[in-house]
């Protein structure tokens, strides 16, 4: 049980030294959400910027991940992680494309389902680390007796998928006095603010999504990203309207993609690749349509967490991380002063 919980510790390189940042070898505690497309440029850009980029495999085959891997690694030596999502990984047919990422990436992290306990030994027994991302207090007391290095707490406010069904800050503070490993707060965390109050709670670093779906290295449509530019937080709503690929699977998306969709009565709407299959993107499809995708973008799945208020330009994923690192340092040396 964490009866102490560290602060994060900035360091005068400007870099925030927390048990994240010692346990996965990164400079700074923030991790990259992973999104559905195997993104690669932001993948590379996050960590090379100091946070962990995570590749997004949840239909990854084992070639399109380790081709996932070549480029990442092409362009940064820093620590990378992968996500699985437990409802669409089935051992029998994915167990290639664990063992790659058991055997290419620090962090091997599952969201989603029942913190798997034999999944979590095979991969200690490859040599990386696992993790467990989460929506409530009991699920990330599981993972922690699972076996899991750490394990990532979402908050109600989150965009995309969700399986937080509270606030995130009583969440964090529940959890944090349970657990004894490092805990990474994840949920409408989009400024310096946010990121250092998590940090002084005693997470050991923030997951980010929202921030940086609109960095220029996000293979997300253009569209999209200027509709998360322009939004408020009351905007990203929570919603069960782009079940068509996950069945009662809850989520938080902009207001005007349920709106736009709604007035669609078209078997599909479009059409997209991910993980290497072109496909028709059905009406009501929870993907978020990535640059290439193609016809009604504006009712798609434009996933948004409660942050999204706080988004206001494109910019390059490096400064994002840096400007929340550095912002959050700034903040914590100061209330310590």
């Amino acid at each position: 049980m964490n009866t102490e919980t560290p602060i994060a510790a900035p360091r005068p390189d400007g870099h925030l030294h927390t048990a994240f940042t010692d346990l996965v070898g990164c400079e700074l505690p923030i991790q990259q959400a992973a999104f559905g497309s195997l993104s690669t440029e932001l993948v590379a850009a996050v960590s090379g910027a100091g946070g962990l980029g995570m590749i997004g495999a949840p239909t990854a085959s084992a070639g399109a991940l380790s081709a996932a891997f070549d480029q990442v690694l092409a362009k940064t030596a820093a620590p990378v992680g992968v996500n699985f999502v437990a409802p669409f990984f089935d051992l029998s047919r994915d167990a290639d494309a664990l063992d790659v990422a058991i055997e290419r990436a620090a962090l091997v992290e599952f969201f989603y389902g029942d913190p798997d306990e034999d999944l979590i030994n095979r991969i200690h027994t490859g040599g990386s680390l696992a993790s467990w991302q989460v929506g409530s207090v009991n699920d990330a007391v599981a993972a922690a007796r699972s076996g899991c290095d750490l394990v990532v707490v979402q908050g109600h406010e989150a965009g995309g998928h969700l399986a937080g069904t509270h606030a995130l800050l009583p969440l964090l503070c529940e959890v944090l006095d349970l657990v004894d490993i490092p805990v990474l707060a994840a949920g409408g965390i989009t400024t310096s603010r946010a990121l250092a109050a998590v940090l002084a709670a005693g997470a050991a670093g923030a997951r980010i999504g929202t921030a940086l779906v609109v960095s220029e290295e996000a293979d997300f449509h253009p569209d999209y990203k200027h509709a998360v530019v322009n939004a408020c937080s009351a905007d990203a709503v929570y919603s069960n309207v782009f079940d068509a690929f996950w069945p009662n699977a809850p989520h938080r998306v902009l207001r005007s993609a349920i709106d736009a969709v709604q007035s669609l009565d078209t078997p599909t709407i479009g059409a997209m690749e991910l993980g290497g299959h072109r496909f028709e993107v059905p009406r009501a499809a929870g993907a978020a349509p990535v640059a290439g995708a193609t016809g009604r973008i504006d009712a798609m799945a434009l996933f948004a967490g409660q942050g999204v208020g706080s988004v206001s330009q494109l910019r390059p994923a490096a400064t994002i991380v840096r400007e929340l690192a550095v912002g959050a340092g700034e903040l914590l040396r100061a209330a310590a002063a």
